[in-house]
């Protein structure tokens, strides 16, 4: 058994010379050469950008383990479509695998034959070889056919806009060549050496063997085979070459820069946002330039597949706005490398389309980080479209009903512009009276926040909260009019200098109190005051001394502070996932455990969670006139209307933030759903449970 084990392998370079060998060796010595030279232009390009904001290569071993778990699971590729997950699976799965496995075959030619004088490549490890390369190599075609299929036969809509090129092309039909040229390749030598020895034990490679029996009813004979194998071997071993050669110079080199975009990725990248110099000129805030861009940004350009996702999920795109965060990224990557290549310099943004990227469309982005959430390589979108939006704010060319809000915040500390002494009016209609932290020491410091303190609509939410605060006995106290606007968005549509400043009164106005924790209405405060404003040297508080409402009297319904039975109410309802507080921060269970708590039967919208829809107001949507094909608004109103199980019956349409409450008040009128169903907050439905509504 032994002595048949041993010849039980394949002949390498079989029917290719001494000439051949050397020939080849010299081409794969060309190929790897003209590989890393591409490597390395590339990471010389990036060496140009500037210095990025946050660490990204610290714990360099955790990170590419973490990176590496990413990959090889496909998590991200899986959210959303499980198609394409499982198909990218089987690509990466199977490539990786006849790399390692071709990796394996030359360390057993190259080192250890000449070393040894002996080959490891027979017996059971061969046999175990071709088992696991055959099997994983099918997984490989067939992933790369679907591939090809959904870009081809299906024609999905997300895979082609104007940046698809022959590249994809050329890429795809590379890799299906490899593929199913390895097993031809395989088959044909099979078959050619069956007349100068036994081949019997190569049925464990089953494809090879396939493609050899399909070759022998097709009329071919050995000595047939023979005389082709060197033409095929060539054939396959060429274009395998040229791939390895092309990889830095076109799309393949996605393989390499978006598992580099893994390991350099930020955990909190788009929650909280890099800040500027303190020496920095005007001219200097926002990039003017391609490179004054981070290298990490740059790297984000390289790193997108084309693959469309974040395109699929933005609000702004499905709204008709002129954004599309795909199409962003390789604007910017197409300039660059037209510019490299001796082309034209011009702006990287500005109004009245003579830049690479046009002010209408960055003012277009909602911030809801739907595309990132979206995004398989982790590109950051969010803080690249914030950057720009300070140079357009730098260069004077914000959207004029921002400027008039920015304005407002500025003279008077609130977006509405009224007077700071009105901001606790409010509280006016409260049968009690709230108390001020800054007179008294407190457990919950309540930020109530803008839309809450100067929106009617919005009133009647802080009021709600107000009510079941006392109802539960909270300790709690809130800052009158020492309160300005958090800045969450005022940052966003990229006006740094008077977050700055918000920073530090807010910081300020906080710290002269007494208090154990924040509690926010608003999921953007919640976002800001958690994730950024611990950043600044003003602040002394972290990040777990931070939360939304939702949080806060989740646990008070949990412990029975509000002695609610969960029979209080009878509606049924669906719930709108905030981007703020779902997406940005994790929270998702708070919310639905308090409308559960209250009774309400409640229905998932289809897009929920992580997945949520944005309302259209944030990044400054807010306080803009936007022409949009469909509201976002009005969109996600039709979505639970029509799309969840509940459907027509649905009663109520509950959220949990101030802006969503104010741009779906909004799309219930222009939307024509007044009649259909109604908005109304968490806290209000707690009130009315517990017995504190408003009359």
């Amino acid at each position: 058994m032994s002595s048949i084990l041993q010849t039980t392998t394949r002949p390498t370079f079989w029917r290719i010379g001494d000439v051949g060998k050397v020939l080849f060796y010299y081409l794969a010595a060309l190929a790897v050469i003209v590989f890393l030279y591409g490597v390395y232009n590339r990471v010389n390009r990036y060496a140009q950008g500037n210095e990025d904001a946050f660490e990204r290569l610290d714990d360099l071993p955790q990170r590419t383990v973490a990176a590496a778990r990413l990959a090889l699971s496909n998590r991200k590729q899986l959210d959303r479509d499980t198609v394409a997950g499982v198909m990218h699976a089987f690509v990466v799965w199977g490539f990786l695998t006849l790399l390692i496995g071709t990796t394996i075959l030359g360390i057993d030619i190259d080192l250890y034959r000449p070393l040894t004088g002996e080959s490891f490549f027979v017996g059971q490890f061969y046999l175990s070889y071709s088992l696991v390369m055959d099997a994983m190599g099918l997984l490989f075609v067939v992933g790369v056919g679907v591939a090809l299929w959904r870009r081809y036969g299906r024609k999905l809509d997300r895979l082609h806009d104007r940046h698809t090129s022959r590249e994809d092309d050329l890429f795809l039909g590379a890799l299906f060549v490899l593929g199913v040229g390895g097993y031809l390749t395989e088959g044909i030598r099979i078959l050619g050496t069956s007349t100068v020895r036994d081949v019997s034990f190569e049925t464990v490679s089953f494809v090879g063997w396939s493609v050899k029996e399909v070759l022998v009813t097709a009329g071919m004979t050995p000595e047939m085979a023979a005389g082709a194998y060197p033409f095929v071997w060539w054939s396959h071993s060429l274009v395998a070459l040229w791939f390895v050669a092309w990889i830095p110079y076109a799309k393949p080199f996605h393989m390499l820069s978006s598992f580099a975009n893994l390991i350099a990725r930020d955990e909190k990248a788009g929650v909280r946002l890099p800040g500027v110099p303190s020496d920095a000129s005007p001219e200097e805030i926002g990039p003017s330039d391609i490179d004054d861009f981070s290298w990490k940004q740059l790297l984000d350009h390289d790193a997108c597949t084309k693959c469309g996702r974040c395109s699929s999920v933005c609000p702004a795109k499905a709204s008709g706005r002129p954004l599309d965060p795909r199409n962003v990224i390789l604007d910017l990557k197409r300039y660059r490398e037209e510019r490299d290549a001796g082309g034209e310099d011009v702006p990287i943004i500005a109004d009245g389309g003579t830049s690479v990227i046009d002010a209408h469309t960055m003012e277009s982005c909602m911030s809801c980080m739907a595309c990132m959430d979206a995004c398989p390589v982790d590109i950051e979108h969010v803080t690249q479209f914030t950057e720009m939006n300070r140079r357009l704010t730098e260069a004077g060319e914000m959207d004029e009903h921002v400027q008039d809000a920015m304005m407002n915040v500025f003279q008077h500390g609130n977006t509405f512009g009224d007077p700071e002494r009105a901001r606790p009016d409010w509280t006016e209609d409260l049968g009690f009276e709230v108390p001020d932290a800054r007179d008294e020491p407190v457990e919950y410091l309540w930020y109530v926040g803008d839309y809450p303190s100067y929106d009617e609509r919005n009133q009647k939410i802080a009021r709600a909260l107000a009510r079941v605060f006392e109802a539960a006995g909270v300790d709690y106290g809130i800052l009158y009019e020492a309160e300005q606007t958090d800045g969450n968005d005022v940052r966003r549509v990229g006006e740094e200098g008077l977050y700055e400043m918000l920073v530090e009164d807010n910081a300020e106005a906080i710290l002269d109190c007494e208090f154990e924790s924040i509690v926010t209405t608003d999921p953007h405060a919640y976002n800001t005051f958690m994730n950024e404003y611990p950043e600044f040297e003003a602040c002394e508080w972290g990040e777990d001394d931070v939360f939304h409402y939702t949080q806060v009297v989740a646990d008070l319904a949990d412990s029975g502070a509000l002695g609610l039975s969960g029979l209080e109410l009878d509606y049924t309802v669906t719930y709108h996932d905030p981007c703020h507080l779902g997406r940005y921060n994790g929270e998702f269970e708070a919310p639905r455990d308090l409308i559960r708590a209250t009774g309400a039967d409640l229905h998932e919208m289809p897009r929920n969670r992580d997945d949520s829809f944005c309302c259209g107001g944030g990044g400054g949507g807010l306080w803009m006139d936007l022409e949009e094909e469909t509201k976002p608004s009005e969109e996600r109103l039709r979505e639970a209307l029509e799309d969840t199980e509940a459907g027509a019956a649905v009663e109520k349409f509950v959220v949990a933030c101030p802006m969503c409450m104010t741009m779906y008040e909004d799309g219930r009128k222009t939307g024509g759903y007044e009649d259909d169903l109604e908005i109304v907050g968490v806290t209000e439905l707690l009130a009315e449970a517990v017995g504190e509504e408003e009359v």
